[in-house]
């Protein structure tokens, strides 16, 4: 076994003093199946402990001051400097990402408490209105909304979540983390570091397992936040399990279909460049990767010849042990890879072209190992499950276009809303796509993939609920409690008209 799961953590310390190690999680490493990363036992028997720890936690950390906390943070941070190869070599094994990737979403972790204390707390910081009415003043005050919940994605398994966490403790409220159990190791070490920190018992909590697990927390009265990133299917069950409890502020973070309009003026070797990254990045393991590219039909041969070929020189290879540093690893699972390929058996029956095809592939190690995949749609059928659904593997697929306005149709024609991207050296060009596309975020000469952590980050549509994550997520640990204060004695009874004494 590859790492030791030392099971769930509530009132400062790891249990695994689970009733039974029969119902366990099996993780296969997805570079190398013959590899078992760990076995995690799934179990139902702490969910009462987690939820009264993270309870008991939040009315000693909300009562903390501010510069208290930010103590704590900063304390953490050294904790992960510590063990940054550690985390970048599990995020790389669980995920499949590559090192290198994995070494930057690592660094990512530890600059986030930076940005949050720096830039995040500028956001909920208390306001005062002098002499908003005669003789009173008016304060405007920033409240934690209580126990939150984190339910975190396997792409970015620390990255995504640490934001989520880092915002909710900062604003006062304590946490309870359900990361994906196909990551749950690269979890566990970022839990060890908030103990390492030495945080008061209860105010950072970790609940390993299933959907289930999740589903359950869900449930929990005393749960005030939610954070959610990961697919619409599952955001719209967490909506289901929470829409009948008003006290719950529930934030998702969804999918995307992700389009980047390529004008006919654009620099096309730096198009091409960003979309070789953006399509292909993460194995297309983001749910920000550029999946549809509208392209100006007077590039159309031209675009498709040199990005067939610059993708087929793509390196594909384990994350870590590996000759040539690869670009793309494995897919994250064998799932992924079933439900990769049955898109690919999709286009063909919808009659996409296929300009390259995606498939398994064999390495120096068995793994879920596909090739990228290229298709060419003569025109957009918005009836098309191909071009509509988010695919979340490594393909791009190209639709052509004669004017910007049909472009903009086409970036709006699916369910999606997450990012998008338009290439031009015509600024009105841009401005027009900014506009009108509907997108949280809409990129100029860079590809839809990645995002600033000093700018919000999510989408519209069926991407997200409009409460944007990265730089924003603050905004949904709290909530706004207005004060009208007189310091002075104020008015007696005898200003009180049709009052007799």
């Amino acid at each position: 076994m590859k790492f030791k799961m030392l099971g769930d953590y509530f009132n400062g310390s790891f249990h695994d003093d689970y009733p039974s190690k029969d119902n366990q999680i099996e993780r296969e490493c997805p570079a190398n199946t013959d590899e078992i990363l760990y076995r995690m036992t799934v179990s139902y028997k702490h969910l009462g402990n987690v939820v009264e720890s993270a309870h008991d936690g939040f009315y000693k950390w909300r009562t903390m001051s501010l510069e208290d906390r930010i103590s704590f943070l900063k304390r953490y941070q050294e904790e992960v400097k510590k063990v940054k190869p550690a985390i970048a070599e599990a995020i790389s094994l669980e995920t499949g990402k590559p090192l290198w990737e994995a070494t930057g979403e690592a660094q990512a972790v530890i600059g986030k408490v930076d940005v949050t204390i720096n830039e995040g707390l500028k956001r909920i910081a208390r306001k005062s209105f002098p002499e908003i009415m005669p003789g009173t003043q008016g304060e405007l005050y920033y409240k934690p909304l209580g126990p939150s919940l984190i339910i975190g994605p396997f792409n970015f398994p620390c990255h995504l979540a640490n934001t989520q966490i880092l915002n909710s403790l900062i604003a006062g409220n304590s946490i309870i983390f359900k990361p994906s159990e196909k990551t749950a190791y690269s979890a566990q070490l970022m839990i060890d570091c908030f103990h390492k920190a030495g945080f008061p018992a209860g105010v950072v909590n970790l609940y390993q397992g299933d959907g289930e697990v999740a589903r359950r927390l869900l449930k929990e009265k005393s749960i005030k936040g939610v954070f959610f990133t990961g697919s619409k299917e599952v955001g719209l069950k967490i909506v289901e399990n929470t829409y009948k409890d008003l006290s719950k502020l529930v934030s998702l973070e969804l999918g995307g279909k992700n389009p980047a309009i390529i004008h006919k003026d654009t620099n096309l070797r730096h198009a091409l460049a960003e979309m070789i990254k953006g399509s292909f990045m993460t194995t297309g393991q983001r749910c920000t990767s550029t999946s549809l590219i509208i392209l100006h039909r007077s590039l159309l041969d031209e675009f498709v010849s040199k990005f067939h070929e610059y993708t087929k020189k793509i390196i594909i290879d384990h994350p870590i042990d590996h000759e040539l540093e690869p670009l793309m690893g494995p897919l994250v699972d064998k799932q992924a890879v079933d439900s990769y390929l049955l898109f690919m058996g999709m286009a063909k029956r919808e009659g996409i072209d296929e300009v390259m095809r995606g498939k398994l592939i064999e390495k120096k190690y068995r793994g879920y190992y596909v090739s990228p995949s290229i298709h060419l749609a003569k025109k957009f059928d918005p009836k098309s499950l191909f071009l509509t659904s988010e695919i979340f593997g490594p393909n791009a697929t190209i639709v052509p276009y004669d004017d910007i306005d049909e472009a903009i149709a086409l970036a709006n024609s699916n369910e999606y809303g997450l990012a998008s991207a338009a290439f031009t050296k015509d600024r009105a060009i841009f401005n027009k796509c900014a506009l009108e596309i509907d997108s949280g975020l809409v990129n100029w000469n860079r590809s839809t993939a990645g995002a600033s952590p000093l700018l919000p980050f999510g989408g519209v549509k069926n991407s997200g609920n409009y409460r944007p994550a990265s730089i924003a997520t603050i905004d949904a640990c709290v909530y706004q409690m207005a004060s009208l204060e007189v310091s002075d004695e104020g008015d007696d009874l005898d200003s009180i008209k049709g009052v007799q004494y």
